[in-house]
């Protein structure tokens, strides 16, 4: 059958796993690997879509539990689907909303057929099954889709791991089935927490229906890093090489390069925006915080190596008056520039990845933030 998206490699890396190409989508062509910025509401906090275009923001993630509540997914349907609601002409990935449905533990009940929340705008009552979930993201209309599963919390012990792995891969497979967007594809998420044995089994499991591509979830939820990147191991190598993976929830600088050497394709995160709006700046000269008293007289740019538009039009010394006096546009400026220093990172990555030295890239880099050659 045809395919929603296809992803084309063009280099496999000669050092290590890494490789680069590009992911064919209907709303475009991106290349790979790549950061997603996060539009948790069918926004990227403070930014508009022509500000995402020029820092040449690719996909963008929008969450299927959050447009469920608000609008609802037949105001968006009604609107011509996600693309034109939002006014993002580039590509656009849904969660399932398992992640934010499962986070609410304290009013949640899970069953066969899907989980029973509350939720957290008004109390009220809802259920969401995986024929649910799918039924939201096709009318949402993005161009990636995911399965309905269950993300593990950790830790977890090994006997509740196999039993929510087996529902996840049931779930996956009831999604499948009522899958029906042709100009939609949909990703498998695989799970196991820590277990390797069973990292092996949800992946062999979804990988033998044959999805359009396969998430790696689990990960980045309070474990260590060692644990981390073992669950990684554990995982990619049972995915299929001409297919895209994805990491979900990642956007430490560490992490990406530890997830683009083992043949990651795609990862998403909050981190990005979410510490702008506090203050805190990925530079190419580590993290600073901007609201600290030293840069109040300090007329340089955030970021002499970076051609964001807040590098190259506002001084330390504004952005901490802004950042002092909680206004708006500190928000906006920040956001620009965390979002703007990791897509040209990843951008970085993929030249270096063409050029047969990613591992010597990774070392650079990871030297200059103060972390060691493994990324701790």
């Amino acid at each position: 059958m045809g395919r929603a998206i296809k992803l084309e490699i063009t280099h496999q890396s000669s050092d290590c796993k890494a490789r680069t190409g590009f992911l064919h989508t209907p709303h475009g062509t991106v290349e790979t690997p790549m950061f997603m910025p996060v539009g948790t509401r069918a926004t990227v906090k403070f930014l508009s879509p022509e500000e995402l275009k020029e820092m040449h923001a690719g996909v963008i993630l929008a969450n299927t539990y959050h447009l469920f509540l608000r609008p609802g997914e037949e105001t968006i349907r009604l609107a011509g689907g996600i693309h034109k609601f939002m006014n993002y002409d580039g590509p656009v990935l849904t969660d399932s909303g398992g992640f934010q449905v499962f986070s609410l533990k304290d009013t949640r009940s899970i069953s066969e057929e899907g989980v029973s929340f509350k939720s957290h705008l008004d109390g009220s009552k809802l259920f969401m099954s995986p024929e649910d979930s799918i039924r939201i993201q096709e009318a949402i209309g993005s161009d990636i889709a995911m399965s309905f599963d269950e993300c593990i919390p950790y830790p977890s012990s090994y006997d509740y791991c196999k039993e929510s792995v087996d529902r996840t891969i049931r779930w996956a497979e009831r999604g499948l089935k009522v899958h029906t967007r042709e100009d939609q594809a949909l990703f498998g998420i695989v799970q196991g927490s820590e277990f390797a044995d069973l990292r092996e089994y949800c992946a062999k499991a979804l990988v033998a229906m044959d999805f359009d591509g396969y998430s790696i979830g689990g990960t980045s939820v309070g474990e260590s890093k060692e644990t981390h990147y073992k669950m990684l191991d554990d995982t990619i190598k049972f995915l299929p090489e001409d297919k895209p993976r994805y990491e979900m929830g990642i956007g430490a600088i560490n992490d990406i390069f530890e997830a683009v050497e083992r043949g990651v394709d795609m990862f998403d995160c909050v981190l990005p925006t979410r510490i702008a709006r506090h203050g805190t700046l990925m530079t190419s000269h580590g993290r600073i915080t901007i609201k600290n008293n030293k840069y109040k007289n300090d007329f340089t740019a955030l970021d002499d190596n970076c051609d964001c538009y807040t590098c190259k039009n506002f001084t330390k010394a504004y952005l901490n008056h802004l950042q002092r006096n909680n206004e708006g546009l500190g928000s906006r400026l920040l956001s620009i520039h965390n979002l703007r220093f990791l897509i040209k990172l990843v951008e970085e990555i993929r030249l270096a990845i063409k050029e047969d030295r990613f591992l010597q890239f990774k070392k650079e880099t990871l030297e200059s933030f103060g972390f060691d050659e493994r990324g701790f």
